[in-house]
């Protein structure tokens, strides 16, 4: 019999510079005031089934506001690869992150994924410490709410089969509901890990990004994330440039996108 595989695309849509010294933990080598940019990424899987989309970017007014250089609007990409948002059915959130969970008043027609205990985080009392809230976005977290109430939001526990080939994973630890994302593949298991490992080299040294909530469970997260997948190239991490690089480019007018599998 044979099993259901499915194509990923990484659609990059901003990126801002900084610091290479800014996106670890501690001291890592080479010089810290060396550029690394930073690079904002969705996730489209294609397949049986109708695509799903793993986390939906943020607005060209918060790119604005937050001071992110926009390249194209994640909707306007999904649009120029065949899938416009109205059309889409599932949407994975990984976390809820203004970089990753806004937009997603525009895919009316998605059950929307995401974890529960990511949801009692951004809504609990660690929203009172400014150093944790400063990575939501409450216009976004209410639009999930008002979601929620109206039915089409479905709260994960842990570990979730959202379809053949298609699994959600909570990790935690950059937030406390992160999730990642497995997928079936005709190279076999990918992992899109969003922040579990913002760069390739926050997992390979073991040593994360400074973004952190529970540094237990990030630290637990790397070993789990390499469990899952079929191999390290088949890991992608959340915002490293070094995936536009990696990866086949998609070859499609007018978007960044490249095929993970």
């Amino acid at each position: 019999m044979n099993q259901v595989c499915y194509q990923v695309l990484a659609v990059k849509y901003a990126t801002v510079d900084r610091a290479r010294g800014s996106n670890f933990l501690h001291p890592a080598p080479g010089d810290p005031e060396a550029p690394m940019a930073l690079d904002f990424f969705v996730w489209l899987i294609q397949g049986p089934g109708g695509a799903v989309l793993v986390d939906t970017g943020f607005s060209s007014a918060s790119a604005l506001a937050r001071g992110r250089r926009y390249l194209v609007s994640p909707l306007e990409s999904l649009r120029r690869l065949g899938h416009a948002p109205e059309g889409i059915h599932d949407v994975v959130l990984t976390h809820l992150h203004y970089d990753h969970a806004g937009n997603i008043g525009e895919f009316p027609a998605a059950t929307v994924w995401v974890q529960d205990r990511e949801v009692r985080y951004a809504t609990g009392d660690c929203m009172c410490d400014p150093k944790q809230n400063h990575f939501f976005s409450t216009d976004d977290v209410g639009v999930l709410i008002k979601r929620l109430y109206q039915g089409n939001v479905r709260l994960v526990d842990g570990f979730h089969l959202l379809r053949d080939g298609i699994e959600l994973h909570r990790v935690g630890g950059h937030t406390d509901g992160l999730q990642v994302v497995r997928v079936r593949t005709a190279h076999g298991w990918v992992v899109l890990a969003s922040d579990a490992a913002h760069y390739y080299e926050n997992l390979t040294l073991q040593n994360p990004f400074p973004a952190i909530f529970s540094l237990e469970d990030m630290l637990t997260g790397y070993a789990h994330i390499r469990e899952l997948a079929d191999g390290e190239d088949l890991i992608v991490p959340g915002h490293d440039p070094a995936v536009c690089a990696r990866f086949k480019s998609a070859d499609a007018p007018g978007v960044h996108a490249w095929h993970i599998a």
